[in-house]
């Protein structure tokens, strides 16, 4: 369903939940969320039933502008006046890292999107059928597949690509939208972790934004949920991003939403379970996955 220039789309099978498509990656915030909440209820008794309605705002807003219930999305986010104040802000370590990375030949540079560019990315994606204990959904994909994959936003973004000679050793793809600039993908060669191109790559996309006036760099989320620890956050937190809570409306749009709201059913499981039943999960899970790929590599 379309409505303000975006789309509805609604998820879930015991619980629907509407949002705004691809929200995270949109130039603008939804302006009329009273025109959706009105559409959408309309639209539940002709079949495209939805319980909650949900929408947020973007990272530069941080003061809940409507008075539906709201919660708090933790955002991963760099906020810099410079790129010397976040330079110099930066742990002592980090900096080495990113000047390592140099010493060692990576060379980071913005590429064009075409064949050059996804045949590096098939490269970096085919590196490892795992990434930080899941399942690589990009590996072994075609370049055609890739291109599909690769190619939303290509009229305001960047792909940064760090090269060990003829190379390509990691990748990130920046979308800018308006005052604030998301990292969409960022996949590094693990075989080339001594390397430190993912240092580099987010020194480069945090000198992008400075040169383009972008003072707020989005890297996902912080906290998944009431998943504390975990590499991905040190990662982050070592290279400048902090959280940003961002408010995230709820709008109940049946009595059953209203009732898994106040009940805090909406949060999923990451939301609900506690940090440490999450890492033992997790854990369990790629001991999973390692077993699984361990019997399904050829003899």
């Amino acid at each position: 369903m379309a409505v303000d220039g975006k789309s509805l789309v609604v998820k879930g099978r015991w619980l629907k939940v509407a949002s705004i498509h691809d929200e995270a990656w949109l130039e603008t915030e939804t302006k009329g969320p009273e025109d959706c909440v009105k559409l959408l209820r309309n639209a539940g008794k002709g079949g495209f039933g939805a319980d909650i309605f949900t929408f947020t705002q973007k990272p530069s807003v941080t003061t809940p502008q409507y008075g539906y219930p709201v919660e708090y999305d933790s955002i991963a986010a760099i906020r810099f006046a410079s790129f010397k104040e976040w330079w110099e802000g930066l742990p002592q370590e980090t900096r080495k890292n990113v000047r390592r990375s140099q010493k060692r030949g990576v060379t980071v540079s913005v590429k064009g999107f075409g064949d050059e560019l996804l045949g590096g990315i098939k490269d970096v994606n085919d590196d490892s059928p795992m990434r930080q204990g899941q399942r690589n959904y990009y590996y072994g994909r075609s370049l055609e597949q890739l291109r599909k994959d690769y190619s939303a936003f290509l009229d305001r973004s960047d792909f940064i690509c760090a090269t060990l000679g003829d190379e390509m050793v990691g990748f990130v793809k920046v979308v800018y939208r308006g005052d604030v600039a998301s990292i969409l993908n960022m996949t590094v060669k693990s075989s080339h972790s001594d390397e430190r191109p993912a240092n580099a790559l987010i020194a480069k996309a945090v000198e992008l934004c400075d040169a383009k006036g972008i003072r707020c760099l989005t890297y996902g989320l912080y906290n998944y949920g009431n998943k504390q620890d975990s590499p991905l956050r040190e990662f982050k937190t070592r290279n400048g991003f902090e959280e940003v809570l961002t408010p995230r409306f709820y709008v109940p749009l049946t009595k059953w939403g209203q009732l898994c709201i106040k009940l805090k059913l909406h949060r999923g499981l990451l939301g609900i379970l506690s940090h440490t039943a999450i890492t033992g999960l997790l854990g369990a899970r790629a001991k999973f996955q390692s077993f699984r790929q361990h019997f399904n590599e050829p003899v």
